[in-house]
Formats: structure tokens, sequence, C-alpha cells
């Protein structure tokens, strides 16, 4: 181990392992270690057997809810937008070899106590029961606008200029009501609370259009993928593309202590007496905790079905999004299902997953709106974990820190996290502009 390293990756979490990969197809010598003995971190999957040893102690799960071996229960559940920054940051790194993903069933909202299809397109907008039929046609014309909306093309842009209107100023020009403002900014932006409406209306038009693409992807009901076998598959992709190029793995290497010089600057990272000297560390938080700060706490119930969501169309996999303004909350809540279809659960069984921001200390009355939507539950898990964000300067000691994963049941703020810390290290951006029917053959394999 007493080599030296351009980076030391700590924590096999999948911001950690997709940075890893990144950086050694740049050339970049990277020693990537973990104290624990299996990949993923925080964002690792779990079997019965686990789940039941980390949230009921040494009893031993029920016969009736099948093999151990066939869950794959994700810690940090999250789709995939199919068009978005993941899909292109795989295909970029061709990791999309190692994995086979499935398209998600349903895209669903939480309006006025009732689960609703998010409509993506103008046609879907007209059918839609979220809204009268005047309120119909408005929607219809702002759908319009922004299928039809480039950036680089003003004949299309209408007169407005949306690097200077705010998201709530153009939504007002098309006489929108509140109701409707909700599931377009919450799920179909993707936007986790309402201060995007102050803010210019580009991003959110952009984040629609993306949704919108994506949908269109596979002609399915949801604009979201998943890969068989749970998001366990995805940390270990980008690990097995980072040792193609050269990196370096070590599990279960405990007390990973990081080294700096006289200077405040990283100078190696020394586990078991011994110490690898190394330029650059990436880490998860929890490996440089007085580096961090608490910037808040994500709220989440797991809980075990034999039957789908209810009101979803019988959907194996599902994302409902529940606003905040629905609940009177500061922030959404997120409903992710997935099932055997996508090898998560044996045959028959359902893995639901509720999480929030915690706004409260009473997590199963704050996580009651969500649960109630699914209905009976063979078993239910409660848990919270703190999230935190880097509060260091990474140019003065050469600390690259992950920010913890948010309550969201999608992956795009995750990748723009990682990304942003690959420009951070070697002041370059990653090419996204790639092919992207690239990754349709493995993800038509179903």
């Amino acid at each position: 181990m007493d080599e030296e390293y351009d980076v030391i990756v700590l924590g096999t979490g999948l911001k950690e392992c997709i940075l890893s990969g990144l950086l050694s197809v740049d050339g970049l010598k990277v020693l990537h270690m973990d104290r624990n003995d299996y990949y993923g971190g925080e964002s690792t999957s779990l079997n019965l057997i686990q789940l039941w040893q980390k949230f009921r102690g040494n009893d031993k799960p029920p016969a009736h809810l099948g093999p151990s071996r066939d869950y794959n229960v994700d810690m940090v559940p999250k789709f995939i937008m199919a068009n978005g920054t993941l899909v292109r940051t795989l295909i970029h790194t061709d990791v999309t070899k190692y994995l086979s993903f499935k398209a998600v069933d349903g895209s669903y909202v939480f309006n006025k106590g009732k689960i609703h299809k998010v409509p993506a397109t103008d046609v879907e907008a007209l059918k839609s029961p979220l809204m009268g039929l005047f309120e119909k046609r408005r929607a219809r014309s702002f759908f319009i606008y922004v299928q039809n909306y480039d950036e680089n093309d003003p004949s299309t842009h209408q007169g407005l200029d949306l690097t200077r209107i705010t998201s709530r100023e153009l939504i007002s020009k098309y006489g929108l009501d509140d109701n409707t403002v909700d599931f377009i900014g919450h799920a179909m932006a993707l936007h986790r609370d309402d201060r995007y409406l102050n803010e210019p209306a580009l991003d959110t038009v952009k984040r629609m259009k993306l949704y919108v693409e994506s949908v269109l992807r596979f002609q399915g009901g949801s604009p979201y993928i998943y890969p068989l076998y749970g998001l366990g598959e995805l940390p270990q992709g980008f690990a097995r593309l980072s040792a193609v190029y050269g990196g370096t793995y070590m599990l279960n290497k405990p007390e990973c202590k990081v080294e700096f010089d006289m200077e405040g600057k990283v100078c190696g990272v020394t586990s078991e007496g011994e110490t690898a000297k190394c330029k650059k560390v990436v880490c998860d938080p929890s490996y440089l905790p007085n580096k961090v700060r608490k910037v808040g706490k994500v709220a989440r119930a797991i809980a075990i079905m034999s039957h789908p969501i209810p009101n979803t169309s019988e959907s194996h996999s599902v994302q409902v999004i529940l606003p905040q303004k629905q609940l009177g909350r500061k922030s959404d809540m997120y409903v992710f299902c997935c099932s055997y279809s996508h090898n998560v659960a044996p045959k028959g069984k359902y893995i639901a997953f509720v999480s929030a921001e915690a706004e409260t200390d009473n997590l199963e009355m704050e996580l009651k709106p969500g649960i109630d939507l699914l209905g009976p539950v063979d078993e239910l898990f409660f848990d919270s974990y703190d999230r935190f964000e880097p509060v260091n300067e990474p140019s003065l000691d050469n600390c690259f820190i992950s920010t913890s994963y948010d309550a969201t049941t999608h992956f795009e703020s995750t990748v723009t996290d990682v990304l942003s810390m690959y420009t951070m290290i070697t002041g370059k951006m990653v090419d996204l502009s790639v092919d992207l029917s690239a990754a349709s053959a493995a993800e038509e394999d179903y």
C-alpha cells in the first residue's frame, strides 16, 4: 500500500464510485478504499436477512416473505431519468455493458387526496382528470410551448427571455391555476420545493423537456428506468470500470485516517498501520466528519407488500410525488415502489419506500400521508439519517467531499453533485453529449 496515488477515494457509495470510474478513465492513478466489507456505503442494497438485522436485531424474517436472496432492498432508492445525466454518464463511461435496465411503469402525483398519473404531453393533458376543461386547454398550450422551445432558436421563444423572467411569470402568462402549477413544478420539473417559482424559468422548461423526452424514449408510462436487481449494481459497475482502467480497490479497511501535511493539504491515508500517499482525497462525509456540517435529516419508511400501490393501474414499479403544498409541508414527500419485475423481491412481493426531508421528530406521523397510499403492508420499517454537506475549501486542503443523499426518489440531484465535484477535481467538464441510443440495447432486453 506504500505507493503514491493521484487520488484516493474513500467509501464505495454511488457518488464515490462514479467519480472513481471517471477519474480512472482520465488516466489518473486511483486507490479506492472502504471501511465496510461490501460495496455501496449508504447506497447499498440489502437482502432480507441483512434488512432484518439492520432493523429488527437478531430475529429471523418470517418464512412467508420468501427467500432472503431474492430481495435486493436499496437503502437509497432512486429511479433514473431515461434521458437524464446519469444515463449520459453511464454511456460516456460504457458502464451500460455491466447493467440491464427496465422501464418503470408509472409516474403519479398526489393532488387533493388522490393519486393521478402525471400528464407528460399536450395529448395527455387533454385526457387528465387533474384539470377541468378550460384548464386543460391552457395547459395544452403551455405544454406545446415547452415542447417546441429550443434555447438556440429565438423563433420558438415567443418573445420571452427565459433567463430573465421567473417560472411564476412564465406560468402566469398561460393563466394556469395553482393545482396545475403544483404538478408541473414538482412531478414533471422535479423541484423539491416552491423556491423555483421565483427563479429564472429556463431551468424549469429544460427540466420539463427532459421529463417529456424521457417518457417518449420508451413509450411507457413514466420517464424512469431502473436496473434489474436494484441500484446495488451501479456502484459495482463503476468499480469494474475503474479496475479496467487500472484503479485499485480495497474493501474492509478499518480506520481510514486522512493525513495532512504542515500546510493542511492532504498527503495520504493510513489504514492498519500502512500509509498510501496521494495528492487528493475524494470521500463521503463520514470519512472527514470535521469538514462537514449537518444540513438536515431524511425520514423514510420501508414496506414489504403483497400487492401494487392502489390506484396506480396495477403498476409493478411506480413513483408518486406528494407536493409540499398538498400536505402543508416545506418540501415534497416521495413514494417509490418496485417489485419482482425488477428482480428486487420474490414473485408476488413489492417493496415500497416513503421518504421526505424530516421537518419534525415524529417520523411515523410525518410519513403517514405517504404510508396511507400504500394499502395493507406485510412489514414496515422506519429509519432516518442525517444529511451533511462539506464546509471545507477544496482548493486549500485537496479534500473533495460529497453531499449526503437527499430524500428525492430520482437521481438528477445526485449526479449534478458528482459532475460538479469532477470539475472541481480536474478543472474539466464531463462530455455528456452522447448518443443516447447506445444504451437502448441493454434496456430493451425485457
